[in-house]
């Protein structure tokens, strides 16, 4: 009766960050960081297993002599983020 919720998704952290990246395609992980309110190392660890999962791609990069990194949602996370909006919205319904 009720679908399995991704459990990548469902950490409230990595929800957030997928929120952001599904509007605005790409962000940098200051932004991200800012938006969430998230210490940078709890935000690395979180990026980085949305990373394995496929779900987002990240660039490491110097810009200006600081590093820079940029974060962008992939084909697979925006249809991991879609499938567990639908399977929220099922939870809803009942």
């Amino acid at each position: 009766m009720f679908k399995e919720l991704d459990p990548i998704l469902h950490s409230q952290l990595r929800l957030a960050v997928m929120s952001l990246l599904i509007s605005v395609k790409e962000a940098e992980f200051t932004f991200i960081r800012e938006k969430t309110n998230a210490t940078a190392g709890n935000l690395s660890v979180q990026v980085q297993k949305l990373k394995e999962a496929g779900y987002i791609d990240v660039v490491k990069q110097f810009k200006d002599n600081y590093p820079q990194t940029t974060c962008k949602i992939t084909e697979v996370g925006i249809s991991a983020f879609e499938a567990y909006v639908k399977a929220l919205q099922e939870y809803l319904k009942v």
